[in-house]
Parts: C-alpha cells; sequence; structure tokens
C-alpha cells in the first residue's frame, strides 16, 4: 500500500472511530442476542446505542422528557397547586417514580387494573378515575385498599356508592372517594345532582368524601388558547361553586382534581381547582401540537420527547421508501399521520398492518435502505399500550429500559 493511500486508510479509520465514540456506542458488532441480554438486565452503562435497537422500537428522549417533567411540576408548585399527573399516559411505574421524585402527589390511573400494577410497584396518592363498578371489581378495589389505603375511588352514583360502602362494612374497612362531575363521558351533573350525592355519602360511615373530579377532555383539546381558557373556565365553574356548596353545607371536600397537558396554564389560575392531572405533557404528541400555544398556532410548551424509532426497508420507487412501521406501530385514532422528527419534508402514509409509506421528494436528501428515522407520534396514550418496552436514549445512548407493566390493563 502506497504511503499515502495508508494515511488515508488510517485517517478514515480514526475518523470512524472518533464518530462512533461520540455516538456512545462502546462496542460496536453486538449480536442481537447480545444486546437483548444487555437491555434485559438493565446494567447499560452506555454499552448499547440507538442504533443497536432493533425496529420499530419506542424511545424517550431523556433530555427532554426529564425538562418536561421539572417544568410542569414547577409551574404547578409555584402557582399553590397539587399535581396528580395522569398515567394512562405511559402505564410505566419506573415513570410514575420520576413524577412523584419531581414533586406529584401520586398519580391517575384510567382503570383499576392499571391501579394495580401501580400499587405493587410502590406507588401511592393512586386516584382511580374511573368508576369501580361491579361485584368483582369492588372485591379488588378491597384488596387494592387494603395495599394502599389512601387510594381514592370516583363515584357518580348512588349505587355504585352503597356498593363499596357495603363491601368496605364487610372488610371492616374505609374507603376514600371523590365524585365524578360530568364532562362529556361519566359523572354526575354539577350542582343539585352532586350536592346530594354527596350528602349520601356523607352518611354512609364506611365511606370518606375526599372532593370532586372535573376532568374536561374538551377543554384541553380545544384548537387555540384564548378558546381553550374560555372554555376551561365555563367548563369548570359549575365544578367549583357545586364544591363551595358541599362545604357550606358541612360536608369536607378538600379536592377537586382537574387541568390537563392543554389547560396547564389556565386551570392553575382559576380559583378553587386544587391539583391538576396532566398525563400527556412527559411525551407530547402531533395531537397535542396542533391545539396551539399562548403565542402561535402551534403548541410547544413541552418538548416531543417520545418516538418511534423506524427502519428504512425498502426503495420501490424514486423519491418513495417504505419503513417498518405502520398501523401496529402507532395509535390510528387521528386524522393525521405521524410526523418525521429531524428531517423536514417527509409525507407518512399508512401502507398496512407492518409499514409505512414515504414520500420524500420534499425533503433535503435522499432516503436508502437501512437509514433510521424517527416520528413524532399522533396520540401518545394508546401508541404506548402497543409496546412493552420504552427504551430512554440520551444522544445516541441506550440509558434506560423501562417496563411498560401497565401495558393492556383495560379492565
Amino acid at each position: 500500500m502506497a504511503a499515502s493511500s495508508r494515511r488515508q486508510f488510517l485517517g478514515a479509520g480514526l475518523a470512524l472511530t472518533l464518530a462512533r465514540s461520540r455516538a456512545g456506542a462502546a462496542k460496536q458488532g453486538y449480536t442481537h442476542a447480545e444486546v437483548e441480554k444487555l437491555l434485559a438486565s438493565g446494567n447499560l452503562n452506555g454499552r448499547v446505542a440507538k442504533d443497536d435497537l432493533c425496529t420499530p422500537a419506542l424511545v424517550v428522549d431523556l433530555d427532554r422528557f426529564e425538562s418536561n417533567l421539572t417544568k410542569m411540576a414547577g409551574y404547578v408548585r409555584q402557582r399553590g397547586r397539587g399535581l396528580r399527573p395522569h398515567a394512562k399516559t405511559h402505564k410505566c411505574p419506573a415513570i410514575a417514580q420520576a413524577q412523584v421524585k419531581a414533586g406529584a402527589s401520586g398519580v391517575c390511573t384510567a382503570k383499576i387494573s392499571e391501579a394495580e400494577v401501580f400499587a405493587e410497584q410502590g406507588i401511592r396518592g393512586l386516584l382511580i378515575t374511573t368508576a369501580v363498578v361491579g361485584r368483582h371489581k369492588i372485591q379488588r378495589a378491597m384488596r387494592l385498599a387494603a395495599v394502599a389505603p389512601d387510594t381514592i375511588f370516583v363515584v357518580d352514583n348512588e349505587e355504585n356508592a352503597r356498593d363499596l360502602s357495603e363491601a368496605a362494612e364487610a372488610a371492616k374497612a374505609h374507603l376514600n372517594v371523590a365524585i365524578d362531575i360530568l364532562h362529556g363521558r361519566t359523572g354526575i351533573p354539577a350542582g343539585e345532582p352532586a350536592i346530594e350525592l354527596a350528602q349520601k355519602i356523607a352518611k354512609m360511615p364506611r365511606l370518606k368524601l375526599r372532593g370532586l373530579q372535573a376532568y374536561s377532555g374538551a377543554a384541553s383539546h380545544t384548537i387555540s388558547f384564548e378558546k381553550r381558557r374560555e372554555f376551561s373556565r365555563n367548563a369548570m365553574a359549575g365544578s367549583i361553586e357545586t364544591r363551595r356548596r358541599i362545604e357550606a353545607a358541612g360536608i369536607e371536600a378538600p379536592l377537586l382534581s382537574a387541568g390537563s397537558t392543554g389547560t396547564y396554564n389556565i386551570d392553575t389560575e382559576i380559583d378553587g381547582i386544587t391539583e391538576l392531572q396532566p398525563g400527556s405533557y412527559v411525551f407530547m404528541d402531533v395531537d397535542y401540537i396542533r391545539i396551539g400555544g399562548q403565542t402561535g398556532d402551534k403548541y410547544h410548551d413541552f418538548a416531543s420527547s417520545l418516538t418511534v424509532l423506524t427502519t428504512v426497508v425498502s426503495r420501490p420507487e424514486p423519491k418513495k421508501a417504505i419503513v417498518d412501521a405502520g398501523l401496529k406501530a402507532f395509535s390510528t385514532d387521528k386524522p393525521f399521520p405521524p410526523e418525521a422528527r429531524d428531517l423536514a419534508g417527509i409525507a407518512y402514509a399508512f401502507a398496512g398492518d407492518e409499514h409505512g409509506k414515504l414520500d420524500f421528494s420534499q425533503a433535503e436528501r435522499e432516503l436508502k435502505v437501512g437509514d433510521r428515522l424517527e416520528f413524532v407520534i399522533p396520540h401518545c396514550d394508546p401508541t404506548v399500550n402497543l409496546y412493552d418496552r420504552l427504551y430512554g436514549v440520551r444522544g445516541e445512548r441506550v440509558e434506560k429500559v423501562w417496563k411498560i407493566a401497565a401495558r393492556g390493563m383495560s379492565q
């Protein structure tokens, strides 16, 4: 080999080594079995690179995620409100623990099955936002309350409250309950119906009324900040007045749990709301970005930390590519597709269960087979429910492997 060629060869090798070092891949050429063993152990120490992950993979940018945690907790705390984030977004005990460490009093869960998973992992301060109805679920509620006595169960009718009270009486136990106020789905109307229910609960010695739940999903996704603020203020007015009247009747109701990622900076300014239960702020998604912020038509108060990592597996046509993530990799409940995070000009279209079709005719570079692309998802909650693991990455290194332990827990 000529001297000049040898210098070029060595220089190229050194550049590649430095590039790999910067990417954080301490070792190249892992077998799939070696990667899986490292991921399963949780003892990564920077040894696994993002490129070592099989795709599609659900990836969390830790810098963005941690920034979101800090911002929400600090904002709510500075305004004298409590924070009980909704864990249906992530279904992951490790993330719930991070939220509590950042200042949350506990977490909300959508169903008792989720709450059971979090309680088993030591999470307390649980609020189950869907009523526990039926003999078997009430039996589970009693077991859960024995493990996590501060759990709060919502009710919106006298019959369910009495069923809970009778079960608590049989077990010589006490249950915490909150009245669920109607905002489009479940709940009892604010005003007289809710006040009458509070009076009946007050006479059930095994039930302790903690207050009200008044989550408005419609408010959280109202497009434009001003319209969202007006909607939320109007929606919350009845719940605030109902709580005031309940307490005026001599019944304690210290809790009014409301608020969302979309209304966190609205509901913290409304007197009478005591805590917020936002969920999506930890991850964000295309749906939330579209609602608009205080200063523009895009909502960027929290960073998009959650993506699906994909691989280009085919180039069937010029300026067209196929990735290995389709209907089974993204939620499909929204009318808009995933969006490429770091490469502008990519148009994604679903191409079946396993694949997505990309048009990159407006992108700044070509795509080739083997390229990796990350996509911000349309809707984070149902997308997370499609996966077993979340991979926490910092730069190009995989630092965390989080089990989505409450995946599929919809009972």
